[in-house]
């Protein structure tokens, strides 16, 4: 599994705790739920399961061998990673959401080039 990947998982696991921790503090009122809210939701939604979704992405699609690495130059992804964390803080810490959502939406554009180059017609479509 390529290291990007397995930061990538990591990442969404740890923001699954952290995200369940917020959610567990609104529920047990030991803060106010108005603070806490914007963070709960985008570290489930964006930490947890859109960061899950790519990191995997990444490590399952197909392996074509492009020179000497088998998952093909991974530049992109990284780039995708860093500017997925940095947008989801963004947002969470409610800075400039909508910058924070600008890197987002980057961070998943530059994953979809990395796959891209990946997918191609099965041997009875050539």
């Amino acid at each position: 599994m390529p290291r990007v990947c397995v930061w990538s998982i990591r990442a969404a696991l740890a923001y699954l705790i952290v995200g369940f921790a917020i959610g567990a503090v609104m529920l047990a009122g030991i803060a106010r739920a108005e603070t806490l809210y914007r963070a709960h939701i985008e570290f489930l939604l964006m930490g947890w399961t859109v960061q899950l979704v790519l990191g995997t992405a990444l490590w399952i699609f197909p392996r074509f061998r492009l020179g000497s690495l088998p998952h093909g130059p991974l530049g992109l992804a990284w780039w995708s990673f860093a500017l997925l964390n940095a947008g989801v803080w963004i947002v969470a810490l409610g800075l400039a959401p909508a910058t924070g959502r600008a890197l987002e939406a980057v961070a998943v554009a530059l994953c979809l080039a990395n796959l891209w180059k990946r997918v191609r017609p099965g041997l009875s479509q050539m």
